[in-house]
């Protein structure tokens, strides 16, 4: 984990998961890395807001893999989050308690899938397609801790692969790219 600025409750903490996706960021904003997975970013966002104070807004912002064709080249502003490596059914039928459901962060937008997995492998990939659009590592987690603190919460991705074969070497010689256009994405938005 690594916090670079100040937090404060008159603007947004920036939360990437690592300094690749964050390259080109140019900002006075405060920038926090918190590693790859749902565990880095759930301890990192939580430690951040439990020091607080916290900020106007939570805006998550990194590389994506599509699970569509014909998603690529944009930027993608998240409706709904899903967390596609627990099972939220099982656990809920065995305790009673309804854990890990969908989390709607706007009303439009495409639905991003979180994971502990980086999907590389078609048949995940198709699986994986019958229910979001996007998937990534650390989206749901950083929402749903944000949402926790009664924090606004905006995820942003730029896909960087096709969640497919090819998918590590592909975000390896992307990610670079991505980054440019996120920097940009900060800029147009402030």
């Amino acid at each position: 984990m690594q916090l670079t600025g100040t937090v404060a409750p008159d603007r947004p903490l920036l939360v990437l998961a690592v300094a690749e996706e964050a390259a080109h960021l140019d900002t006075d904003l405060p920038v926090l890395l918190t590693g790859m997975g749902k565990v880095n970013a759930t301890a990192a966002l939580a430690s951040v807001l439990a020091r607080g104070p916290l900020p106007s807004e939570v805006v998550n912002l990194g590389t994506a893999g599509a699970l569509r064709p014909g998603l690529q080249g944009r930027v993608h502003e998240i409706g709904t989050v899903i967390e596609h490596d627990l099972d939220a059914a099982l656990l809920t039928s065995l305790t009673g308690h309804h854990v890990g459901g969908p989390l709607t962060l706007a009303a439009e937008g495409v639905t991003l899938a979180t994971g502990d997995l980086f999907v590389s492998d078609p048949a995940a990939r198709d699986r994986l397609a019958e229910l979001a659009d996007l998937v990534d590592m650390e989206g749901y987690a950083l929402a749903s801790v944000a949402r926790r603190a009664d924090v606004p919460v905006r995820l942003v991705k730029y896909v960087s692969d096709e969640a497919g074969e090819g998918a590590a070497r592909a975000w390896r010689d992307a990610v670079d790219d991505c980054a440019k256009v996120l920097a940009g994405w900060v800029r147009d938005h402030r």
